[in-house]
Formats: C-alpha cells, sequence, structure tokens
C-alpha cells in the first residue's frame, strides 16, 4: 500500500499465509491487525505516523522489520523476535538504544538520523551484529565509538554517512584511526573500504605509539609522587628529630622516678618526699604530652603534605588518560608563569576575592598553586553551534551577545566525590546539569567566596567530627580548585523570591541570577569597621548565577589554590620550618627550658652504674630480694644490656622491664610461662621472632624499636601469646605502615588495647574478616579470575589482568555447578590490594597468561611453576627481592616489578626470560644494569626511582644490540 492516506491496517485475516507486507506514506499510528499473520517474514511500515513499535506478538518469524521515517521514541516490545536480522529504525526520535537484548541473531541495524548520543552497553548482546548505521545522531565521545569493540562481527559501519548531519564525534582528529583500532573487523567504515591490510597496521602502530608515550608520562607522574614522598619523609624524619630526643630524655626520666616511687614510697611514711616524688610524675607526663603532640602535629602535617602531593599525581594521571582516551580531542595543559592565560587566570581570581568575606577564618590572602587549561574540542564545538544557533534566531549584534558572555567559576559539589565530578565535567561537560544539578540548573559565580560557602561549611563540619589528628588543621578547607567556564547567560533576570529555580518557572530566560552582596556583607560586618571601603564593595555586583542550558557553559580552566592566613599554626609545613633550629623559634626554646625546669625537680636522682652483664647477685640487688625464686617484678630499665639469658631461673616472674636497652631481639625471654606483662620499649628490636612460650603475657610494650615487618611478628605472637590482652607498637618505622592495624587485630583476635586505643568489636570483626580473605583459595580464584582469550583493543594502560576484569563479568555464576577443569580454563587472574603474602594454589592455572598480584605482601615469587603459559605478570608494590622465582616462565613477555625491594636484576633468572620485551622495575634498590644485556628482545625499560649512580651502567644497555 503506497500514498493513500489510510488510518488504519485492516482485513489482513483474510491472508493468513502473508510473508511479506509493505506500507508506505499512510496516517497509521500503531500497528495493528497482524495477529492472524504468524508466517510474517518481511515488514515495512515506513513514512507514516507510528508512535511506537507494539502489535508484533504473534510474529514470531520475522526476520526484517523496517520502520523508519516515523515517529517512533522508543525500542521497544521486539522481546520475541529472536529471529530477527534486520531492523531498520532510522529517522525516528530515539534518545536511546534498548530493547535489543533478546535478539541474538541480529545481523544489520539501522539507527541513523535519531537523537541517540550514548551507545554503552546496549549491543553488547548483538554479538552477530555485521552492519550498523548511527549517522545523524548525537554522539560526541570517543569513549561511546569504543564500546563497539565489543562486536566481533562487525565489518559495516557508519557515523557519518553523506546522506546524514555527521556525528559530533566525526569532526574530532583521528577518528578514522581510532575506529580502526577499535574495531578492527571492520571492512567498510562510512563510504571508504578499509579492508586493507596496511590500513589497520597503520591505525594499530599509531595508537601503540601514543600509549607508549602516554605511559612514560603517566610514570613520570608516579616518580614525582615516589620523589616527594621522599622528600617529605626525609623532612619530617629532620622535624621529628628533636621531639624525639625530648620524649626519650622525659620517658627515661619518667620510668627512673616512678621505680623509685614504687621501692621508696610503698609503705613509706615520708609523705612529703612522696608528694614530691607524685609531683614531678605529673609533672613529666605534662611534658611528654606536649611533645608527643608535637609528634603528631609533624605526623599530621606530613600526611596532609603528602595527600596534596597523591592528590596532584592522581589528577595528573587521570588527566593524561583522558587525552590518551579521547585520542587527544582533549589536552589539558598545565600553564606557567611565562604564560599569558596563566596570568589571565590568576588576576581573574585574585580580582573574585575579597579578603573581608574570609576575615572570620583569618585568610588575608589567596596563592595560586597551578592553572590548567581545558582544550575540549567537542564541548567547544558543541558551544560554538549552539551560540551561532541562537544568534541566528535572535538576531543580535556583536556588541550585545558579548555582553551577554561571563566568566564564572564552579566549584564542585561537596558531598559528591570532588575528582570523578571533576573528571566528567572535563570529558563532557555539564551534561548532567538537568538531571542532576540543585534546583534543575547550574550553579555558578563571579564571587570565589559565594562559589565556596558550601565546600568550607562542609569542610568544616567534616572537621568538627572527624578524629584529632584531624581536628589539628584550624583551615580544613586550604586547598581548592575552581573551574572557570565562558558562559552565556542569555536572556537573564532575578530570582523571584519563594520561587524554586526551574526552566518551567522562567520559560522566556537563559538563566536567572541572586545578587549576594547584601547578604555577605551581614556576615562578616561584626568583623570588619563599618567605615572602611573594601575591595568587595567597589567590584561588581556578586552574583549567584544558574544557567538552564548546559550547551551554553564551557569549561576552560581549572585553577588550584590554597588560602594564606594570618595565624600561626602549632606546627608549621613540612617544607617552611625546622624545628630543630630552636634559635628561630622563641617556642622551641621556651619548651626546652621548661623540659630542664621539670628534669631537675625535686628529688633529683642520682645516675644508676649501667649494667653491662647480669649475675644472679645482681638480679637479687636489682630486684630487692632475698632468694630467685622470690623475685615477680624486675626492673632493668636504662642499662647497656642485649642479652638477659641470666633471667631463665625467674621461673615465677611476672612484671620485666627492659626499656632502654641495647635489644635487638628477645630470644632469652622465652618459655617464662608466669610473665604477664614486658615492657620492651625504647630498644633496637628489629624481629619479634624469639619470643617464645609466653601463654600468661597480658600486656606487651614494643613502643620505639625498629619493628619493620608487621605480618611476620603479628605471627609470632599470635603463637606464642595467646593471652595478650594489650599490645603498644607505636613509633616503629613499618613498611607498610596504612594496614598495620588491621594486619595486628586480624591475627590477635584477644586483643582489647592496641597502640593505647580501645579495639571496638565492629573493627576487630573487620579485620578478621580481611585476614581470612587474604589467602589465595577457590572463592578469591572465583571472584577474581577470568576466561577471556585475548587482550581487548582498549586505549587503556592497566594490565591486561587489570583490564579484562575490568570489562569482562566473572564467568562463574553463583549457583553454577563448577567443572572438575574449570581452573584449567582461567587466563586471567587479578589480586591486587588483597593483603597476599604467599602465592599459594596456583598449579592448576595452566593456561594462565596474565595475572596481576600489585599492593600485597609477597616477599617471595613462587608457586608460579605450573604456569607455563604466562605472558603478563605485575608484582608491584611488594616486599620482592629476588626474581630467582620467574625461570620456568620462558613465554612471559611483560613483567612488572616497582615498589618492591630489588637490589639487582638477578641474571640467573633473566637468563630464561628470552621473549621479555617490558620490563619496568622503577622505585626499587637496583645499583646497577648488570645483567640487562641478557633481554636480546628487551623493548621497553623503565629503571627510575632506583640507586644507579655510575653512568657506565649504560653500556650494559648498549651491548644488547
Amino acid at each position: 500500500m503506497f500514498f493513500s492516506g489510510f488510518p488504519r491496517v485492516v482485513g489482513l485475516s483474510f491472508f493468513p499465509r502473508l510473508c511479506q507486507l509493505t506500507i508506505v506514506g499512510q496516517n497509521i499510528q500503531c500497528i495493528e491487525g497482524l495477529e492472524c499473520c504468524p508466517l510474517l517474514q518481511e515488514l515495512w511500515i515506513v513514512q507514516c505516523h507510528l508512535t511506537e513499535i507494539s502489535g508484533l506478538q504473534n510474529c514470531l518469524q520475522l526476520e526484517k522489520l523496517y520502520l523508519y521515517e516515523n515517529k517512533i521514541s522508543e525500542i521497544k516490545n521486539l522481546e520475541l523476535q529472536v529471529h530477527l536480522e534486520v531492523l531498520w529504525l532510522n529517522s525516528n526520535c530515539i534518545t536511546k538504544i534498548q530493547g535489543l537484548d533478546t535478539l541474538l541473531n541480529l545481523k544489520e541495524l539501522n539507527l541513523a538520523d535519531n537523537i541517540i548520543e550514548k551507545i554503552g552497553h546496549s549491543l553488547d548482546p548483538n554479538v552477530n551484529l555485521q552492519k550498523l548505521s548511527l549517522s545523524g545522531n548525537r554522539i560526541s565521545s570517543f569513549k561511546e565509538l569504543a564500546q563497539l569493540s565489543r562486536l566481533p562481527r562487525l565489518s559495516e559501519l557508519a557515523l557519518k554517512d553523506p546522506t546524514s548531519t555527521p556525528n559530533p564525534v566525526c569532526l574530532l582528529s583521528n577518528y578514522d584511526t581510532h575506529i580502526l583500532y577499535h574495531v578492527p573487523s571492520l571492512q567498510r567504515l562510512d563510504i571508504y573500504d578499509v579492508s586493507s591490510k596496511q590500513i589497520k597496521e597503520a591505525a594499530e602502530s599509531a595508537v601503540m605509539k601514543k600509549m607508549m608515550y602516554y605511559n612514560m608520562r603517566v610514570r613520570t607522574a608516579q616518580r614525582n609522587l615516589v620523589e616527594a614522598r621522599l622528600s617529605l619523609t626525609e623532612r619530617k624524619k629532620t622535624l621529628s628529630q628533636l621531639p624525639e630526643e625530648c620524649i626519650r630524655t622525659l620517658t627515661h626520666a619518667l620510668k627512673c622516678v616512678c621505680t623509685h616511687n614504687f621501692f621508696f614510697c610503698r609503705g613509706s611514711k615520708k609523705n612529703s618526699v612522696c608528694h614530691k616524688i607524685l609531683a614531678k610524675i605529673e609533672a613529666l607526663r605534662e611534658r611528654l604530652k606536649l611533645w608527643t603532640r608535637r609528634l603528631d602535629e609533624i605526623d599530621f602535617w606530613y600526611e596532609r603534605d603528602l595527600a596534596q602531593a597523591t592528590s596532584r599525581k592522581e589528577y595528573t594521571v587521570q588527566f593524561l588518560l583522558m587525552e590518551l582516551e579521547s585520542v587527544g580531542n582533549i589536552r589539558l595543559e598545565e600553564g606557567c608563569s611565562t604564560d599569558l592565560w596563566f596570568k589571565s587566570c590568576c588576576d581573574l581570581l585574585l580580582s573574585r576575592f575579597s579578603s573581608p568575606d574570609y576575615k572570620i577564618y583569618g585568610i588575608t590572602g589567596i596563592k595560586v598553586n597551578r592553572v590548567i587549561r581545558i582544550q575540549n574540542s567537542a564541548l567547544r564545538l558543541c558551544f560554538e553551534d549552539k551560540l551561532h544557533s541562537f544568534l541566528t534566531s535572535e538576531d543580535l549584534s556583536s556588541q550585545n551577545y558579548r555582553r551577554q558572555l561571563e566568566y564564572l567559576f564552579y566549584v564542585a559539589d561537596p558531598e559528591k566525590c570532588e575528582k570523578d565530578e571533576t573528571l566528567h565535567i572535563l570529558e563532557e561537560g555539564f551534561k548532567t546539569a538537568e538531571e542532576e544539578q540543585k534546583d534543575g540548573a547550574i550553579p555558578l559565580s563571579n564571587s570565589l567566596s559565594v562559589s565556596e560557602q558550601s565546600r568550607i561549611e562542609y569542610a568544616l563540619r567534616q572537621a568538627r567530627q572527624g578524629d584529632t589528628k584531624r581536628s589539628m588543621d584550624t583551615m580544613p578547607f586550604r586547598h581548592g580548585q575552581v573551574i572557570v567556564s565562558k558562559v552565556f547567560v542569555g536572556n537573564s533576570m532575578p530570582i523571584r523570591d519563594g520561587e524554586p529555580v526551574d526552566r518551567s518557572n522562567y520559560p522566556q530566560v537563559y538563566s536567572v541570577y541572586r545578587n549576594v552582596d547584601a547578604k555577605q556583607r551581614s556576615a562578616v560586618s561584626e568583623e570588619r569597621p563599618c567605615s572602611t571601603k573594601t575591595h568587595a564593595e567597589c567590584s561588581p555586583c556578586r552574583r549567584q548565577w544558574f544557567v538552564f542550558d548546559y550547551e551554553f557553559v564551557l569549561p576552560e580552566y581549572i585553577i588550584y589554590y590554597e588560602y594564606i592566613t594570618q595565624y600561626v599554626l602549632a606546627t608549621p609545613r613540612l617544607s617552611v620550618v625546622d624545628f630543630h633550629s630552636t634559635d628561630r623559634d622563641p617556642t622551641l626554646s621556651n619548651d626546652i627550658a621548661l623540659d630542664k625546669e621539670v628534669l631537675i625537680m625535686e628529688p633529683v636522682l642520682k645516675p644508676q652504674p649501667r649494667l653491662l652483664s647480669l649475675d644472679d647477685k645482681i638480679l637479687l640487688s636489682v630486684a630487692r630480694a632475698n632468694i630467685l625464686s622470690q623475685i615477680t617484678v624486675l626492673n632493668l630499665h636504662g642499662n647497656s644490656l642485649n642479652k638477659v639469658k641470666e633471667i631463665s631461673s625467674l621461673t615465677v616472674l611476672r612484671h620485666l622491664t627492659i626499656s632502654f636497652n641495647e635489644f635487638t631481639q628477645l630470644d632469652d625471654i622465652s618459655y617464662m610461662p608466669n610473665l604477664e606483662f614486658l615492657d620492651a620499649s625504647f630498644n633496637h628490636l628489629v624481629t619479634l621472632e624469639g619470643l617464645r612460650g609466653l601463654g600468661q603475657l597480658k600486656q606487651l610494650d614494643v613502643r620505639w624499636n625498629k619493628l619493620t615487618k608487621a605480618r611476620e611478628d603479628t605471627a609470632v605472637l599470635s603463637k606464642h601469646t595467646p593471652a595478650l590482652l594489650k599490645l603498644d607498637t607505636r613509633y616503629n618505622p613499618w613498611n607498610r605502615p596504612e594496614a598495620v592495624r588491621m594486619n595486628i587485630l586480624g591475627r590477635l583476635t584477644t586483643l582489647t588495647h592496641l597502640d593505647d586505643v580501645l579495639v571496638a568489636e565492629e573493627e576487630a570483626a573487620e579485620a578478621v574478616q580481611k585476614s581470612a580473605g587474604s589467602k589465595i583459595n577457590q572463592a578469591s580464584l572465583l571472584a577474581q579470575s577470568r576466561t577471556d582469550s585475548g587482550r581487548p583493543h582498549s586505549l587503556s594502560l592497566l594490565s591486561t589482568a587489570q583490564l579484562l576484569c575490568h570489562l569482562s563479568p566473572a564467568p562463574w555464576g553463583l549457583g553454577k555447578e563448577l567443572e572438575s577443569d574449570w581452573m584449567a580454563k582461567i587466563t586471567t587472574l587479578n589480586l591486587d590490594n588483597q593483603r597476599i603474602s604467599k602465592l599459594i594454589n596456583l598449579s592448576k592455572l595452566v593456561n594462565l597468561c596474565w595475572a596481576s598480584f600489585n599492593d600485597n605482601e609477597i616477599s617471595k615469587v613462587e608457586g608460579l611453576d605450573n604456569c607455563l603459559k604466562l605472558e603478563e605478570l605485575s608484582l608491584n608494590n611488594n616486599s620482592i627481592s629476588t626474581l630467582s622465582g620467574l625461570t620456568q616462565l620462558h613465554c612471559l613477555n611483560k613483567l612488572s616489578v616497582d615498589g618492591n625491594q630489588l637490589t639487582s636484576l638477578d641474571v640467573s633468572a633473566l637468563d630464561q626470560l628470552s621473549n621479555l620485551s617490558f620490563l619496568s622495575a622503577e622505585n626499587n634498590c637496583i645499583s646497577s644494569l648488570h645483567g640487562i644485556q641478557r633481554l636480546r628482545s628487551l623493548l621497553e625499560l623503565y629503571i627510575g626511582s632506583n640507586q644507579i649512580s655510575t653512568s657506565r651502567d649504560i653500556y650494559y644497555l648498549k651491548v644488547r644490540v
């Protein structure tokens, strides 16, 4: 039926064997009457007025469906058409790809000339799709095109067909290269034949070079963080030297006075002397609190500065990955003082900063730390097209339209993740503004204080609810960032009182605003004289804007800044002040003088002769006992002892103090069945391995030693101190200090106090749960393994194991019965950050190709002897000191061991890695490249942040050739 204007389809009941039906140019709004046509295989209803897909529930044999040039807005009601091979829905009003999940036989899909912006995972089930047309839509992101890589049989793709308007993404640079890399199966792209092998190889080569370039830049950012951490650590060590010396002196004196008090005042009638002793003890404790607080402050400032450096690195890495994924169509350029635009941004921020607004916080100024210029080609094209369309329709002169352009500030919502929101805005602009922004509009301002208000209030509220260390920061909002956008405010008007900011309430305008000067002046009126004429009062009216159309907001810059305060903080920043220079800080000089006053308080104890060795006579004298069997309390504090074998005869000893000695291990303190208290603080302990058979030990103090291996030492305590209730491990140089508490609580389930902090039931339960999951077992293998046969084409710098586990679902469904050889099917394993200490239970993974064990506690490469097909192995941030366990992995071509304890490149292991093309061993302790010449296939080597000090090591790279 053609061009007759029929409003309905009737009479089909007379054609029960109908196989093909074509209806063109009618006034049909819905599909009906097909109930009697179960054999229909091909249906055309085009150039009609269809508003929805319906009425096909009985057409189960349908193979071809053409519904183009209608008014359909949603793809639905196709679940039963499982035999459908061809579907044309072009020239409709479709905004979202959906409803195609059951069409597994679909080979051709035409969605051209609709209003589609996203592809997402909507086509993933259609693995047999061969032809796809998306021309004439609104796809603007390369990330969306990358979704097509999951269509293995796609051979023809149209995104800018000559008969349609091209998608915005087609106007961006490197469009063809991006498509050909991600969909290598393509034979035809738009109107071009791309079947040539040389074309595909050229695209892949270009992408590989880009990935290598960005990989190097990402590693540079990571290397900068390592250097910053080392610098901060060294600075922290310098700053902590004086407080630690004072704590050591005061603690030594306190223990001596307490010992004197124990023996002198017990049962004594000399109350005046006892009173002096107690007063001195209290004074010493107060001084210790002060210096401990100083150490905590130094630690806080170290963590704060490190967090800033880490945040900068994370942003830099994300910016670089965004550039890579957009194939250069998003560029984030860091400015310097010689750039004119950098200076313009600084001037703009300073002009929008009014110090009286911040006077209540003690802020006197602002400092710009970093400016990033945002060059997003897709967003700029969208902004310019929208503006051009508006100017054409409104017929505005150039002068009038420029008056409606503003540079406005946006600060990320503090209730959300700042980084995620910022990255989203840089990549896609304020595209979700209509759905997510408060009051249905994008909140912007021409004043920094107005933009910052919510963030400042949120930061102060969090600080009040936070821990003690957090409360040390008098200005938790010190560092901030603001996005500067070019905004076309268009026709605008003031917000009407009591009326919600919603486009429906302001249909004739593009934006609304609220003047906020009066409100802010009243907020700070008590803090400044009324007669003073401030910068804010001289500046243009400060306004909060609400822009309804996200396409009229173009993000152009990110400015990172910090506030300058007039207050002198208790502990200045690590990069500024040296605590040890007491002549520069009168407060420190005064504190040292106060320490001396306390130390010379009455009674002044005479120094006791140091014991270099022990015998029965000395033990009886120190314990003030008559026979050894009576000694239950023994204080050997403050001597030069490094061995105490003689105490093994003190079988009833319950309380032992050996603080301030020279012990490096505790082998002599073993098999003491009645020992309940042990103070071994202020020694040189490097291990607790020697402790044995302390079944009654309830309290252990090992503060201020040199313990580094929390897991090993905790295992000793777990086995030999089953009754331990209180443990203090503070001020030890642990290898992974952030994981120490959880490691200890996961093993020592009897503890009630750890590091002088009460152990909550919830915390203990969480630690036990994490400890149970720290071993490689069937559950972890099921959760973190995949069976993919190859690495997907993706512009990602992740390892193959990380990428596949991120993109692919786990193949082992819940409740699904496992086959006997399921482990042999595993090709991918990602066990990053699982607190694993040993590689076990991997012998059946005979087809494992890609594995990642980053951020664990592995000290030895082992358990991989049966994984002979392993191609990629990542062991970053562990405690590995040798590569000897890799000798059987002859297929290995990519190895990453950054952040370990390697001191050299193991020649015996490298000899066996004949296929290794990529080696990364950054941030280790490698002092020589000897052995690298054995890697004849090596193409990429990353060896930064090591201890290579001579240029002759470059020779080893030369002799490889």
